[in-house]
């Protein structure tokens, strides 16, 4: 299995989308940011956790799952850069293969010693915009496609039995 691990912050500074929306209101870019991952995880299948670091949302550590898509935010103390670190050690093994998503150079030096592999914020963000273009395209498809009952019925019938369906006399 996959494990795609974000580094949120970093991300949403990168993105220009997320930039833009992150100087009116941060937690609106987080939320776009959850569920653009969202997206990517339901069409990929792989794990996501997104780390946010503390020192912009402060309190105590908190683990959330929106959409399916893991969400960490850091204790007061701790970097997001810290967290990833602990999480790529916890969730590497011979059966994943991990997916450290950050521009940060030093992290990514990092995490590679650890047997993961990095993806900067450009590639994720491009590898994210083509998964929004292929389900638009699936979407499109799905809307081409006729219903063909199974049962050969006339039109007429047909169009009686849509009329019932939507009320109508």
């Amino acid at each position: 299995m996959n494990v795609l691990i974000v580094d949120g912050y970093n991300i949403i500074g990168d993105w220009p989308e997320l930039q833009a929306l992150r100087n009116k209101d941060l937690g609106q870019a987080r939320d776009l940011l959850i569920d653009k991952l969202a997206e990517y995880k339901a069409y990929s299948g792989d794990r996501v956790i997104v780390v946010f670091d503390a020192h912009m949302v402060r309190g105590i550590e908190k683990k959330d799952k929106n959409h399916k898509v893991e969400v960490v935010y850091t204790r007061e103390n701790e970097t997001a850069d810290e967290r990833i670190e602990k999480l790529t050690q916890e969730v590497k093994n011979v059966r994943n293969q991990v997916y450290v998503a950050t521009s940060d150079y030093t992290e990514q030096r990092t995490i590679f010693g650890q047997g993961a592999l990095r993806k900067s914020a450009r590639e994720l963000h491009i590898e994210v915009n083509n998964i929004e273009k292929e389900i638009e395209k699936e979407l499109e498809s799905q809307k081409q496609v006729q219903y063909k009952p199974k049962i050969p019925i006339k039109k007429e019938v047909l169009d009686v039995f849509e009329k019932w369906r939507r009320g109508e006399k």
